[in-house]
């Protein structure tokens, strides 16, 4: 299975390698977002995941900000959701 990955350049100059965990069509702001992540770990132990506004049909666009609290809380419900997910899927293994 190939990864799916991207890579971009930090203000000092070096190569970030970030993994994609997943992308999305929100209905309710009629925009698409990609949540990714470069495996650091905040002071929490948590993995640091980011997100983005992009264009699926266009490859090499630029990432844009997400600036509104309204698509925070988009992502932020499916984040949530996944989360809960993952944890329920944990359980189920560790019943069995």
């Amino acid at each position: 299975m190939k990864k799916n990955s991207f890579s971009m350049i930090d203000e000092n100059g070096n190569e970030i390698v970030y993994d994609v965990l997943f992308t999305f069509e929100s209905d309710e702001t009629n925009k698409n977002y990609i949540v990714y992540t470069d495996n650091t770990r905040d002071e929490n132990g948590n993995i640091v995941v980011y997100a983005s506004i992009y264009d699926p049909e266009n490859p090499n666009s630029k990432l844009e900000a997400i600036t509104t609290d309204k698509e925070w809380k988009v992502i932020e419900t499916i984040l949530e959701t996944l989360q809960e997910e993952v944890r329920k899927k944990k359980e189920e293994n560790n019943e069995q």
